[in-house]
């Protein structure tokens, strides 16, 4: 019995599916299912309206509040009464000697606060004390927080021995307690001063729930607060009200908007993203152009440097300096690019607690007379960026 064979046109071919071919057909399903799954989140997220973490916070049970810190003073039978302006601060310093605790200042009048006797810690990354340590003067580095020894004979620093300190570093004045070294500064200043005791400390991440068993942490906050005296505990409103500038009525659109709308924005963003890859071009692979030579923007700021320090061009450098701190003044300001010099410096004092004389001798003065003079000048040119940033 013979068998005939059909021909290739009409013999069977596979019919199961490849990965290639079921990707092709459930993608947009996938995709559907991403978004679904991404509005339910959101959906929880809004709808949970959790409360933010309240950074250094007594009653803040969060990784950043300082719960732990306060039920440990009250353990050791150290009064903690938690305050949120400045005028609650008074009130209570009318009560007795008590030691106030500065852990947030962008809401505070320290000028109400600059009086008051006693003992005081200010805790936090601060720039200008003039009003509630004016003897204290920040140094334009930022040290990064870390665990460091004392190195001091500061009693309370001593018996805890390490910390996670850093944030800001400080210069006391004469006769000053420095503690923690890091850089040309300490992060820790306590001296003398009112009938009292100013301690300043550049970084108040050992206070907070999550790094208070760490190190010497606990050890160091409870000898710092631990002084026999009830502690007035100072931090940001429940409700802060809008800061504004000088001379701004009314609301801006931001403070119009809802508080939720960032999470519509990210929707948005995801919705864009996950439509770009669907129905974007599948291009081939990126080709590598090989190039002579690659130069990073670092190496070619550090090569300009070391020119100009080689050539003693320090009237250039500070040109370049005041130059570009100027461009970046002026459009925060909102002035002109053509804005003078008594223009700039006028509004800049407004803007800042510093001397018009200064400042201008800073933007428009005369180029420094040694390399010392040139560092001290970008380091204070950075400061004035630094606190009109913060405003």
């Amino acid at each position: 019995m013979s068998v005939t064979t059909p021909p290739p046109s009409t013999r069977s071919r596979p019919t199961s599916p490849t990965p290639r071919s079921t990707w092709r057909a459930g993608r947009l399903i996938v995709l559907l299912g991403l978004v679904v799954v991404l509005a339910a989140v959101a959906s929880v997220l809004l709808g949970s309206g959790g409360a933010p973490a309240r950074p250094l916070d007594p009653d803040d049970t969060s990784l950043a509040g300082s719960k732990a810190l306060a039920e440990l003073l009250r353990e050791k039978g150290v009064t903690v009464d938690r305050v949120d302006s400045a005028q609650a601060a008074v009130d209570k310093a009318a009560t007795g000697d008590r030691l106030l605790l500065i852990t947030d200042r962008t809401y505070v009048d320290e000028r109400r606060l600059a009086g008051l006797p006693g003992d005081r810690l200010i805790v936090g990354d601060v720039i200008n004390l003039s009003a509630l340590a004016p003897d204290v003067r920040a140094l334009p580095q930022r040290p990064r927080p870390r665990s460091r020894e004392p190195e001091c004979p500061l009693p309370a620093a001593r018996a805890a021995g390490s910390a996670y300190m850093g944030g800001v570093a400080f210069r006391g004045p004469p006769g000053s307690t420095a503690c923690y070294p890091a850089g040309d500064g300490h992060t820790l200043v306590s001296y003398a001063s009112g009938g009292g005791v100013t301690t300043v400390v550049g970084d108040g991440g050992f206070m907070t729930n999550q790094r208070l068993a760490e190190d010497g942490n606990a050890a160091l906050a409870l000898n710092l607060l631990s002084t026999g005296k009830p502690v007035t505990w100072l931090v940001p409103p429940d409700n802060p009200p809008p800061r504004k500038l000088a001379g701004e009525q009314g609301q801006s659109m931001y403070d119009l908007m809802p508080g939720n709308v960032r999470w519509v924005v990210f929707m948005a963003i995801i919705a864009v993203a996950l439509t770009a890859f669907w129905r974007g071009r599948r291009l081939g692979p990126v080709v590598v152009e090989k190039l002579p030579v690659v130069v990073r923007a670092a190496e070619t700021v550090e090569g300009r440097g070391r020119l100009y320090r080689a050539r003693h061009a320090r009237e250039r450098a500070a040109a370049a300096l005041r130059a570009g701190t100027i461009d970046r003044l002026t459009a925060r300001l909102g002035l002109g690019h053509g804005a003078g010099p008594h223009e700039v410096v006028a509004a800049l004092a407004a803007r800042t607690v510093e001397d018009p004389h200064q400042l201008g001798a800073a933007l428009y003065g005369p180029p420094p007379a040694d390399d010392a003079g040139l560092v001290e000048l970008a380091g204070y040119l950075d400061l004035i960026e630094r606190q009109l940033s913060e405003l």
